[in-house]
């Protein structure tokens, strides 16, 4: 087919980390508090930012904690389910590689007996309405691997026993949490907000701080797992503090994510942003030959982490490594002309491609980019023979 002439302006469609927000540029971080102490007033203040702005914009609960912790949401998640589990039963959601990461965890670290995995192969949701809420359930909002999204927070009791922990780090800015169905959420920057890696965030309900002050794990905890002192929550990680020392470049450009939040409408624009670049990849799979969504739900896909399949007729009877084969050839060949880095499926999902959609990437750039995706698959099969 004809090479396509228009060109993406940003060809970073990466799912972590993502696409910085538009108008980016390096001058941003200047004011970044280096070679200061992160206990320092100044910069423990510029920390406290960070989660005041995310409160705001996100509406979570005031009398929630809100603080930033080691090692991304994967740092956020682990100290949770460590910190927490154990003292009553627990029900594990997995439809993609992060969600199943968390019941390997629960089972094979952890192993804890009373446990539950309620599982389902990528594209599909395992079944909400068997979640037994008289145990805690631990579960993504969003799959990120699989662009598989809960579709709200109706199947989650009010009146739950045990305690909702949601790993929501490619949904949170994206999607309208529950706040009201949850108690523990996780999230990074570096998905929606196009921020730096290797920072979580960690939001607990009254009720998850209950449960840290009521239960003592009866495994030891690395230090940047503890919350408690003494038996009572560490205040001071909500509040500026920090359990090791945190980058303040990362926490400059985390600021400037959220100040550019503000400014194109906080929430409410940024999830019209985001899905109106799944509605530009929908309008585009409608009408392919050989690329449909992997989540096969349309109420379940996901607006960030939107993950394509091959239905081609070609890739029909011929070997899963061949068709493997070509679609990495076609993403390889995008990555090398400089029109799409990094969207290749993730490595443990079905062969396909996997586009970041969240809200800075920009419309006209996934728009740029679809007949580049229809160029490069067919360049592949040709190769392919």
């Amino acid at each position: 087919m004809t090479r396509p002439e228009k060109r993406p302006e940003r060809p970073h469609f990466s799912s972590g980390p993502c696409a910085k927000r538009p108008g980016w540029e390096i001058g941003v971080l200047s004011e970044a508090l280096t070679g200061r102490s992160h206990r320092a007033a100044p910069a423990k203040a510029r920390i406290q930012e960070v989660s005041d702005r995310s409160r705001s914009i996100l509406g979570i609960p005031e009398d929630w904690k809100l603080g930033l912790v080691p090692a991304s949401d994967t740092g956020a998640v682990e100290m949770v389910l460590w910190s927490m589990l154990g003292a009553r039963g627990v029900d594990l959601l997995a439809w993609e590689s992060f969600g199943a990461g968390w019941v390997g965890d629960v089972v094979k670290q952890l192993e804890l007996p009373d446990h539950r995995a309620l599982e389902a192969t990528y594209g599909e949701l395992p079944d909400l309405l068997s979640v037994d809420f008289s145990r805690d359930v631990v579960f993504t909002w969003n799959g990120t691997t699989s662009g598989v999204r809960v579709p709200n927070g109706d199947w989650i009791p009010a009146d739950r026993e045990g305690l909702t922990i949601c790993d929501a780090t490619s949904a949170v800015f994206a999607m309208n949490l529950a706040w009201d169905k949850l108690d523990v959420v996780t999230w990074s920057w570096q998905k929606v907000l196009g921020g730096e890696a290797a920072h979580g965030m960690l939001a607990l309900s009254p009720r998850a701080v209950e449960r840290l002050e009521s239960h003592t794990p009866p495994w030891p905890l690395p230090k940047i797992f503890r919350l408690t002192k003494g038996g009572r929550l560490n205040e001071g990680i909500f509040e500026g503090s920090t359990i090791n020392t945190p980058s303040m470049i990362c926490v400059e450009d985390a600021v400037d994510g959220l100040r550019w939040a503000e400014s194109v409408g906080g929430l409410p624009g940024l999830m019209g942003r985001a899905e109106a670049n799944l509605s530009a990849v929908a309008d585009w799979v409608e009408n392919s030959s050989w690329a449909a969504f992997l989540a096969t739900d349309p109420a379940t896909r996901s607006c960030t982490s939107i993950c394509l399949r091959i239905t081609d007729d070609w890739a029909k009877g011929r070997e899963e490594v061949e068709v493997s084969a070509t679609i990495k050839a076609a993403a390889r060949r995008l990555d090398q002309e400089g029109i799409a880095f990094d969207i290749g499926s993730y490595r443990d999902a079905p062969t396909g491609l996997r586009l970041w959609g969240g809200a800075t990437v920009e419309s006209s750039d996934l728009e740029a980019l679809l007949p580049w995706l229809d160029w490069a698959w067919a360049e592949a099969k040709s190769d392919a023979g």
